[in-house]
C-alpha cells in the first residue's frame, strides 16, 4: 500500500497507478507530471509514496515536451505524405520552430505543401494515436537508421555513451527527439504553420505566454542573422554534433577553433570600419543583448578595434545612473523591479550624453552599490575622437537616448546565434547555450552552484523578453557572439557542477536536460581557446580579466 498526494489531497492505493489514470478529467489539459520533483511522462506508473503535480501549458517543462512531440508529429506527417523529403528543424523568430526542406524542387508549391502537411497532422491528431517509448541496442539503432536513410542520426549515435537508444513509436513510425513526449497525438492540437521562405514556421504554445501561441512578430534582421549562422556552420561543416566532433577528433582542431575566432575578428573589423567611416556622425555606440551573450568582452574588444583606427572610445557605465533606492517607484504589486528602465535617471543620462557630444564638460554621477545611493559626481569631457560606448540591458531602448539624433547613434545587438543540431530533427536551443555559459561563469568566478543559476534563470528570461528582445530589430548591427566549437569546450566545465544537483532537487530536471545533449560532445582542450576569445569570459583565462 502506498500514498499519493495530488493537489494537497492524499489517497492510498494497493497497485501501480499510471499517472494518466489519476487525472480526473480526460480533456488533455496536462502534458507532464512532477513525481517527487522528478519529471515523468503521463504513461509513467507509480507504486510508491509520492507527491504528484500535473503540468499544463503554463509550465516550461510541459512546453518542452509539447514542442518536441510536435516536431515528432510533423516528421511523422512528412513521412506519410512526402516520404522523399529531407528536412531540418531549427529554432527561429517569434519563438517558433523553422522547417527547411533541404531537397525541395524549385517548382514545388510551398503553400500546397504546408496545407497538405497540416491536414495530415490534424488527421493524426484526430486519431489520437498512442506515442509509446521503446528501446533498442545501439547496433539495432544503427541498422534502423541505415535502413531508413537517417544518416544524420546514424552519425551521432556513435557518440552516445549508453548501450541502448530510446525511441518513440506511433503506429509504424519510429523516431527519437531527445526529450520526453506526450502520451498520444491527440494532445497536440494547438499549433500554427506559417509560410516563411525558404521554408515554414511552426508556432506552438509558450509557457511565458500563459500557454498561448504568441502573436506572430516578424523579425527580418534577426531572421537574416539566423540564416547567416546556418550558412556559416554549413561552410565550416559544423551544423551537427557529429560533424563538430569530427573536427575535435582531428589534428586540424586548432584550425577549426581559429576559423571561428577569425569570424569574430571579421565582424569586429566590419564594425570598426563602419564607425570610422562615419566618425563625424557616430558619437554614441550602444550595446545590448541577453544574459551571457559576452557583452563585457565584446565591448572591450570593440574599444581596442576602434583604437586601431585612431579613435579613443570612452566607456560610460549605465550603473552610475541608477536612482537612489528610495526614489524608485514600486510596481503595481508593491515590488521594486530593479530591471525596470525607470530605475535609471533617464533625463540626466539623456542630457549628459547630449552635452558630451556637443563638447561640454558634464558632471557624471557615481553610484554606490553599498549604500544604494548616488555618491557624488566626476567631471567629464570628450573630444571628437572619443566615441562613447554604453552597454546594458536598456542600451538599445530609444527612451534612454531620445535626445540623441539617430545618425549619431550606432546600436549593436549581441547574442550567440549558433545554429547547431543533434540531428536534422533535433535543434539545440540557443537559450540552453546561454544558460550553460552562465552556469560555467557563475561557478568559475562566484563559486555558485548550478542549482542557484538555474533557479534565477526564469527571472532572467522574463527580463529579456520585457526589456531586450523588443528592441533588437532597431539595431544597426547584430553581432553573433556564438562559437560553433564552444560546447566542446564548455562540456567539461558544465558537467561536474550539473551532476552535483541531486535527483530530488527541483532543478534536476533542467540539469538533466542539459546533460542529455552535452554528453554527445567530444572535448576540445581550453588551451586551444585564444586568451582574447569571447569564450574566455565564461571559462576564465581572458587577457582582459582584472
Amino acid at each position: 500500500m502506498f500514498t499519493l498526494t495530488i493537489d494537497g489531497k492524499a489517497q492510498t492505493f494497493e497497485s501501480k497507478q499510471p499517472l494518466m489514470d489519476l487525472i480526473k478529467d480526460d480533456n488533455k489539459q496536462y502534458f507532464m507530471a512532477l513525481v517527487n520533483n522528478r519529471l515523468r511522462e503521463l504513461s509513467y506508473e507509480v507504486d510508491y509514496d509520492a507527491e504528484i503535480v500535473f503540468l499544463d501549458k503554463t509550465h516550461p517543462e510541459a512546453i518542452f515536451a509539447y514542442e518536441a512531440s510536435l516536431r515528432y508529429l510533423a516528421a511523422m506527417a512528412f513521412k506519410n505524405i512526402y516520404p522523399t523529403y529531407d528536412f531540418k528543424f531549427n529554432y527561429s523568430i517569434s519563438r517558433s520552430v523553422f522547417c527547411h526542406i533541404l531537397n525541395l524542387d524549385n517548382q514545388a508549391d510551398m503553400r500546397e505543401i504546408i496545407r497538405n502537411l497540416e491536414s495530415e497532422m490534424r488527421r493524426l491528431i484526430d486519431l489520437d494515436l498512442p506515442i509509446e517509448r521503446t528501446n533498442m541496442t545501439k547496433d539495432e539503432a544503427k541498422s534502423f537508421y541505415k535502413k531508413h536513410g537517417y544518416h544524420d542520426k546514424l552519425d551521432v549515435i556513435k557518440y552516445r555513451p549508453e548501450d541502448t537508444v530510446h525511441f518513440y513509436q506511433c503506429g509504424d513510425y519510429i523516431n527519437y527527439m531527445y526529450a520526453l513526449m506526450v502520451p498520444s497525438t491527440g494532445y497536440l492540437s494547438d499549433f500554427k504553420l506559417r509560410q516563411y521562405p525558404p521554408g515554414f514556421l511552426m508556432q506552438y504554445p509558450r509557457a511565458e505566454k500563459n500557454g498561448a501561441i504568441p502573436t506572430f512578430e516578424d523579425a527580418p534582421i534577426y531572421s537574416r542573422t539566423l540564416r547567416q549562422a546556418n550558412r556559416w556552420t554549413a561552410r565550416i561543416e559544423a551544423e551537427t554534433i557529429a560533424k563538430m566532433n569530427h573536427h575535435a577528433e582531428q589534428d586540424t582542431v586548432a584550425e577549426f577553433v581559429q576559423m571561428n575566432e577569425a569570424k569574430h575578428n571579421q565582424m569586429l573589423a566590419e564594425i570598426g570600419r563602419t564607425v570610422n567611416d562615419n566618425k563625424d556622425d557616430i558619437r554614441l555606440i550602444a550595446i545590448a543583448g541577453p544574459s551571457s551573450s559576452g557583452k563585457t568582452t565584446f565591448s572591450t574588444r570593440l574599444r581596442v578595434e576602434l583604437m586601431t583606427h585612431g579613435l579613443k572610445p570612452v566607456m560610460i557605465s549605465l550603473d552610475d545612473y541608477y536612482l537612489d533606492r528610495d526614489q524608485i517607484q514600486p510596481n503595481e504589486h508593491g515590488e521594486i523591479d530593479l530591471e525596470h528602465i525607470n530605475t535609471l535617471d533617464i533625463d540626466l543620462f539623456n542630457q549628459n550624453m547630449l552635452d558630451l557630444i556637443e563638447g561640454k564638460t558634464v558632471q557624471i554621477p557615481k553610484f554606490n552599490f553599498m549604500t544604494k545611493k548616488r555618491d557624488g559626481y566626476r567631471a567629464f569631457k570628450i573630444s571628437e575622437s572619443n566615441p562613447i560606448i554604453i552597454e546594458g540591458i536598456h542600451a538599445l531602448n530609444e527612451q534612454l537616448t531620445s535626445l540623441i539624433p539617430q545618425h549619431q547613434k550606432y546600436k549593436i545587438f549581441i547574442s550567440p546565434q549558433v545554429q547547431i543540431n543533434i540531428d536534422h530533427h533535433n535543434p539545440i536551443s540557443i537559450t540552453n547555450l546561454r544558460l550553460l555559459r552562465r552556469i560555467v561563469r557563475d561557478k568559475k568566478f562566484r563559486n555558485a552552484p548550478a542549482s542557484k543559476t538555474i533557479s534565477m534563470w526564469p527571472s532572467v528570461r522574463r527580463g529579456e523578453f520585457k526589456w531586450i528582445y523588443p528592441h533588437q530589430e532597431g539595431a544597426d548591427y547584430i553581432f553573433n557572439s556564438g562559437h560553433a566549437y564552444e560546447l566542446c569546450v564548455m562540456k567539461k566545465h558544465a558537467l561536474d557542477t550539473l551532476m552535483e544537483i541531486p535527483r530530488d532537487s527541483e532543478h534536476f530536471i533542467t540539469a538533466n536536460r542539459l546533460i542529455k545533449f552535452l554528453k554527445y560532445f567530444k572535448d576540445i582542450d581550453d588551451a586551444q581557446v585564444p586568451n582574447n576569445s569571447l569564450l574566455r569570459e565564461f571559462i576564465g583565462g581572458s587577457c582582459f580579466e582584472d
